[in-house]
């Protein structure tokens, strides 16, 4: 049981957060690019196959992280009782349980059609080499928004089996709001970061991170606009934008302090409900 316990912990399965912020994206692209005129069934059947591959992979993203920064989590006050980092997992055992994970993903992979699985895993390097970004450049989330947000392209193409214009405007709008989060996330580690050397935009834009936020939130808005008008969206698509747009700008705003890492926690947790709002005025507009 104490092993069960801390594969729990090592994999993060109580904090359902991160890998709703991964799933979010492939949510979107696969609606996006689905005819609801044909069967609903084939649309929730990816729907789930996402879910679990989003799971597996963040699962499996969470311990790769840990073994490659287990010296610098040993130091930082919120992740040095991380199982690897305290040592009450060894990193032999904690690799197995990676490869596991990645393998069960790949049952997953094999479901889609030979361009998804191609683009999928042709993604893996800059996946799991993300954890590295903090040592030398002060972009790492920009990394992470490039590898998290993936999935969007991948929900696209499980559907249509090519890429278009339309899913890169809304990737690289969910690019700038993986910036944006993750910089509000980083705050709570950043006496800790800037002690041992680690790099971040939270310590980049420290002196004004509202200014940057509202950058990167802004170009999230523009673009996900610019992609439903090249989508042709009903124009209650841009109704219920308004929804999204106080949640950025007014909600996460009101309550994100960088001073105290409560509040970046619960402004950087509000994402997951920016995330189905996101999903839910995709799929309305696409029923419609």
């Amino acid at each position: 049981m104490n092993q069960i316990n801390l594969f729990i912990e090592l994999t993060r399965l109580k904090k359902p957060i991160g890998f709703m912020l991964l799933f979010w994206p492939c949510a979107w692209g696969l609606t996006l690019a689905y005819d609801f005129s044909t069967s609903i069934y084939n649309y929730f059947f990816y729907l789930t196959l996402f879910f679990l591959g989003s799971v597996l992979m963040r699962s499996a993203g969470c311990i790769v992280n840990d073994i490659l920064d287990r010296e610098f989590d040993a130091k930082v006050f919120r992740t040095r009782n991380r199982p690897i980092a305290s040592g009450k997992i060894s990193t032999k055992l904690a690799g197995i349980y990676a490869l596991i994970l990645c393998f069960l993903a790949l049952l997953v992979l094999l479901n889609f059609n030979y361009f998804t699985i191609i683009l999928a895993l042709g993604s893996m390097p800059l996946a799991f080499s993300y954890p590295l970004m903090k040592r030398f450049t002060y972009w790492p989330q920009l990394f992470l928004g490039i590898t998290f947000n993936y999935g969007l392209i991948l929900g696209w193409t499980a559907i249509k089996g090519n890429i278009d214009f339309v899913p890169i405007l809304f990737y690289l709008g969910a690019i700038f709001w993986t910036l944006g989060y993750d910089t509000i996330y980083g705050y709570q580690d950043i006496k800790d970061d800037e002690i041992i050397g680690l790099k971040s935009t939270s310590i980049k834009f420290k002196g004004n991170p509202k200014k940057f936020l509202f950058i990167c939130y802004s170009c999230l808005y523009i673009l996900f606009l610019i992609g439903g008008y090249h989508v042709d969206f009903h124009y209650s698509y841009y109704i219920m934008s308004i929804i999204p747009f106080t949640h950025l700008f007014i909600y996460q705003m009101k309550i994100f302090d960088n001073n105290n890492p409560e509040t970046c926690l619960a402004a950087f947790k509000s994402n997951n409900a920016l995330g189905l709002i996101i999903f839910l005025n995709i799929f309305i507009v696409k029923i419609i």
